[in-house]
């Protein structure tokens, strides 16, 4: 079995890129400029921005459900964020030094399982969680904080 890690559309952020502090405001959105590395994980490349780097903060929903599980957090997408990364059988950079809380879904977005995965430790999680049959799918989220880190799917097909 395997497994695909996909960060988010820029697209979904395309209107906030570029936008004036005041435009962001409406979106109750900020631009932050990261100042350490580790600490600012952008979501669409999910790779911590460097030093430096310009990034929006806003608020996403990254569980569009209707039931009590349904959520949103504030997250970090960099402004030169290109194309949304995604990693087969591999985890990110951005998730690999963090703890992280790894939260399994079935296909009716109902949570099933969880489970906590130390820093190393992610792909042997994910990959426990996935044993579970009823397990549609796996929302990865940095424990410390809270915020959600990225979406992971089952995957059928060799790695990259």
């Amino acid at each position: 079995m395997t497994y695909r890690i996909t960060g988010l559309p820029r697209e979904e952020f395309e209107h906030l890129i570029g936008a004036t502090d005041a435009e962001l405001a409406r979106h109750n959105a900020l631009r932050m400029t990261a100042t350490v590395k580790p600490g600012a994980p952008c979501r669409v490349t999910l790779e911590d921005a460097d030093p430096g780097e310009t990034l929006i903060l806003v608020n996403h929903t990254s569980h569009d459900v209707a039931n009590p599980y349904r959520a949103s957090h504030a997250i970090f997408v960099r402004e030169g964020a290109q194309a949304a990364a995604t990693y087969v059988d591999r985890i990110p950079p951005v998730m690999v030094a963090r703890v992280l809380s790894l939260r399994a879904f079935d296909v009716d977005g109902m949570m099933v399982d969880a489970a906590l995965a130390q820093p190393g430790l992610a792909d042997q999680g994910i990959r426990e969680l996935l044993n579970n049959p009823s397990v549609a799918y796996i929302h990865a989220h940095n424990a410390t904080r809270g915020c959600f880190a990225a979406r992971i799917d089952r995957h059928e097909g060799a790695a990259a």
